[in-house]
């Protein structure tokens, strides 16, 4: 399996491949106008269980200093831009996506 993450902040979703096949959809927040969520291509470096706050069950830390994927203590925030530019997902669903992705996954995120 050749897992990548695929992350549209205009239709705040994020999607799971396995090569080209779409594997799952996922509805995510993303960055606030102020602090928006970045474009480029990165690569899930860390996990890290239970991170305390607002990132909820899990943190993936990705290649961009202090941006990663993570869940959160507050679920009416999904689909919302709310965040300081990090993608926020439900926390069942941030534990699935971990469950499927190994450090190294690539992540594209784009408008």
């Amino acid at each position: 399996m050749v897992v990548w993450i695929d992350v549209s902040v205009s239709q705040r979703q994020l999607k799971l491949y396995d090569a080209s096949v779409l594997l799952k959809t996922y509805p995510v927040a993303i960055g606030k106008v102020l602090t928006p969520t970045p474009t480029g291509n990165y690569i899930v470096v860390n996990k890290e269980y239970n991170p305390g706050g607002p990132y909820g069950v899990l943190w993936m830390g990705l290649s961009k200093p202090h941006y990663g994927i993570h869940g959160t203590n507050d679920p009416s925030s999904i689909g919302k831009e709310v965040s300081a530019g990090c993608i926020r997902m439900h926390n069942d669903d941030v534990m699935e996506l971990s469950s499927l992705v190994p450090i190294g996954t690539n992540v594209y995120i784009h408008t």
